[in-house]
């Protein structure tokens, strides 16, 4: 099975909500970096909590990379943007264009019962860049309602943060936590058997994003 490749597309893309064209086969592993995010732009896996670790993701044809011996890697922009947003949803389409990221860059963790959390990171050209595209994330999750193949229960949200559990039909249920800082957006998704409880863990790790992610 072909693996999809790394490598940016030749036209700049202008809106995240627009699926990006199909990426060619992957040829190697991507870099550890994205522009200038690095692994030190993600919180440390004892700011989440203890008994969190970084993992080392192999990669492979069912997961679209090839891996590069290391717990991060980067991202096409539109791509990961896009796929970031909820899909699925039974409640009304939220329409308007989003902006792109200029830079996104992911990181793997394991949670303490050793379940799969993964941190997105999207760098905008600026502030308002980011702020927008932010504003059209929670627009989207909020709007997306119960019943369909993706269920979103929202559980707080101020204005630059937010938590909402993800539920896919017939399959496991996210903590969604989300953060804005500056020119970046933060998107912290884990597994978790009890995701409706995880609330005030949610509120203990968004100070531990804010301060390393812009």
């Amino acid at each position: 099975m072909p693996v999809p490749t790394n490598t940016l597309p030749t036209n700049e893309p202008t809106d995240a909500a627009v699926p990006p064209q199909l990426p060619e086969r992957a040829t190697a592993p991507p870099p550890a970096n994205a522009g200038p995010l690095t692994a030190s732009n993600l919180p440390a896996p004892e700011k989440l909590g203890a008994g969190w670790k970084t993992y080392t993701d192999p990669g492979g044809a069912e997961a679209g990379f090839i891996g590069n011996n290391t717990w991060t890697r980067r991202r096409d922009p539109h791509q990961a943007s896009y796929e970031a947003l909820p899909s699925g949803c039974s409640g009304q389409p939220v329409k308007g264009s989003l902006a792109v990221p200029a830079y996104a860059l992911t990181g793997s963790y394991r949670t303490p019962d050793h379940l799969p959390a993964t941190a997105l990171l999207l760098r905008f050209k600026d502030a308002t860049g980011a702020e927008s595209y932010y504003a059209g994330y929670q627009a989207r999750m909020h709007a997306c309602g119960s019943g369909g193949d993706l269920s979103v229960k929202q559980l707080w949200d101020t204005t630059t943060a937010a938590t909402a559990v993800r539920s896919y039909a017939g399959a496991e249920s996210y903590v969604d936590l989300s953060v804005v800082r500056g020119s970046t957006v933060a998107l912290l998704a884990t597994t978790s058997t009890h995701p409706d409880q995880q609330s005030d863990w949610a509120h203990t790790v968004v100070p531990a994003l804010e301060s390393v992610i812009d």
